[in-house]
């Protein structure tokens, strides 16, 4: 059966057992009898405007040409840019593009926007993000995150190749070209392939519209990012090739380093549909036994990374902002508790980070 077949008809198990009725009911209770929104604050504008900062002002110094003769100083500007770009992507876009930075669709979409900003395609991004990888998480063939070509496996039912006994000490390598590789090759390779699995027509957009918008916003991004320091600011072409490369292998790192010891470990469910196409769990027990949060106590890691440490409450609520995760989690944790449901947690990064390790060495083994 075809994927796009197999996706229409991949059903997940009615809600029986109370679980997300009462979740859902205390969540919302605890937004209204507290009186606020589940949208972003003061806290968040706060954070954006640090992050959007920590990406554009590095780079405007740059242009200054004030530290070519100074490399150390020059490319750490450009490790700065790499880590506000990563803070963007985590802490901006990814609530926007959810609709949880604001109830306002427009204000969403502007900071959404961002994304096409810093190379990307944010049509692509919610496909892949919000269609694929938050309905069918970790389900082999369905979910985008997991399907990340032959070079590595993620998922127990992906194909095994000899090359995958050594993922363990390349897979770092591929990590660190994820972004540089998405704004360069992935979008369009996902366009074409979205246009083939007709998911373009529920964004009601066609595939030329987005193929040309793909194009202006790379051009832009590409213009911006090298021409203009090179030409313009007569900046040496070597080092900002350099730099740019040394960005983005910074802001790979850390994506993977974030979004893969919260679902690529080896006790996720990693689950198929039976021979009817029928999940065995309703939708809110899938999420919580292929989702995992970690260093839930680390207030920088959970400011920095926009709560995606809580993927827990993120996977159940996305349309919640991120800002008030560690609030909910312990909501979260007490529903699971009095249903008999795994609350799945590290307690710090690298524990996450040495499990997503082993199941990258179990996975290579056979």
């Amino acid at each position: 059966m075809q994927e796009t077949t197999k996706r229409a008809f991949v059903k997940f198990a009615p809600n029986t057992d109370g679980f997300w009725p009462e979740l859902k009911k205390e969540v919302d209770t605890y937004f209204k009898d507290n009186k606020i929104t589940p949208f972003a604050n003061m806290q968040m504008y706060i954070k954006s405007a640090i992050m959007i900062g920590l990406y554009f002002i590095p780079f405007f110094i740059i242009l200054s040409g004030k530290f070519t003769q100074q490399p150390i100083i020059f490319y750490s500007l450009w490790v700065l840019i790499g880590l506000g770009m990563t803070g963007i992507g985590v802490a901006i876009m990814h609530d926007a593009n959810h609709g949880a930075y604001s109830s306002n669709k427009r204000v969403n979409k502007l900071m959404g926007g961002f994304l096409d900003l810093v190379g990307g395609y944010s049509l692509n991004w919610r496909i892949q993000h919000n269609v694929l990888h938050h309905t069918y998480t970790n389900i082999e063939g369905l979910d985008d995150d997991i399907n990340v070509g032959a070079a590595l496996r993620l998922s127990p039912h992906a194909p095994f190749k000899s090359m995958h006994r050594f993922q363990i000490i390349y897979a770092w390598f591929f990590y660190s070209l994820m972004s540089l590789f998405w704004i360069v090759i992935k979008d369009y390779r996902l366009l074409f392939r979205y246009k083939k699995q007709d998911l373009l027509k529920k964004e009601r957009i066609s595939f030329w519209r987005a193929f040309w918008e793909i194009t202006f916003f790379k051009a832009f991004y590409f213009f911006n990012i090298l021409i203009v320091p090179i030409f313009i600011f007569n900046i040496p072409a070597s080092m900002i090739f350099i730099g740019f490369l040394i960005m983005h292998l910074v802001c790979g790192l850390l994506l993977a380093l974030i979004f893969q010891p919260a679902h690529v470990l080896g006790h996720m469910e990693f689950p198929l549909p039976d021979a009817d196409l029928k999940m065995e769990h309703n939708f809110a027990v899938h999420q919580l036994y292929n989702t995992c949060n970690f260093a839930p106590n680390n207030k920088f890691i959970t400011w920095y990374v926009g709560g995606l440490n809580f993927q827990v409450e993120h996977h159940l609520f996305p349309r919640i902002s991120h800002i008030h995760y560690p609030a909910i989690s312990g909501i979260v944790r007490e529903t699971c508790e009095e249903f008999g449901l795994e609350y799945q947690e590290y307690p710090n990064v690298l524990s996450a980070i040495r499990a997503h390790i082993s199941h990258l060495r179990i996975l290579g083994a056979a």
